[in-house]
């Protein structure tokens, strides 16, 4: 479980948020139901990402969201590691690992928050903290039935409303940092691309 958060959620696109000039459009607390319904208008999204590990070294990527449930991360040379994540299941392929894939489910990760069919932030302990800093707004949910799985703390900048950071708390109280660019939402992304049967017959030919 531990190892499953660091891999998914040490993600980051390289983008600074001390960026973002602050601005009267900017600056106010977006609510609950308006940062659900951001999240619940496209169902799929693609992008590069750039991975900071926790020993200073980067990583980079493309990242591709479809929801329900599912993520997949491909890793660019010299890394060439995989994330998946469906049917449920995370996967993660290390070029290194001559065992097949470390499988956890995905409903024991605080990434699974936003990956949700529905997601309502408005709901009952879900959301923990909620507050503006003057730029952006912050959000810190987890899963009301299974707080000790963690939790993620995500930052959206408004005007329009986009989902810039999160920083994922794991069960041993680790703390990951994920900050996004621009993701290009609702093209063509295959389902094909989140099956890890699929994956496993292929990794490594």
């Amino acid at each position: 479980m531990n190892m499953i958060t660091r891999r998914l959620c040490l993600l980051a696109v390289p983008l600074a948020l001390a960026g973002f000039a602050a601005s009267p459009s900017s600056a106010q607390l977006l609510s609950l139901g308006q940062v659900s319904s951001y999240l619940n208008s496209f169902t799929s999204a693609e992008g590069e990402f750039t991975q900071i590990n926790a020993d200073g070294t980067i990583s980079t990527g493309t990242i591709y969201i479809k929801r329900p449930n599912r993520v997949r991360f491909e890793y660019n040379p010299p890394e060439e590691s995989l994330v998946v994540a469906g049917g449920g299941q995370v996967a993660i392929f290390d070029p290194r690992s001559d065992t097949g894939p470390d499988r956890y489910p995905l409903n024991q990760t605080p990434l699974k928050i936003i990956l949700e069919r529905n997601i309502d932030l408005t709901r009952t302990n879900m959301v923990t903290g909620h507050t503006s800093d003057g730029t952006t707004t912050t959000i810190t949910a987890q899963d009301p039935d299974h707080p000790e799985y963690g939790s993620i703390q995500m930052v959206y900048t408004s005007s329009p409303v986009e989902l810039r950071q999160w920083i994922v708390t794991d069960d041993t109280g680790q703390q990951t940092t994920v900050i996004l660019g621009d993701l290009a939402k609702d093209g063509n992304v295959p389902d094909i691309l989140f099956n890890i049967q699929r994956e496993i017959r292929n990794w490594g030919n």
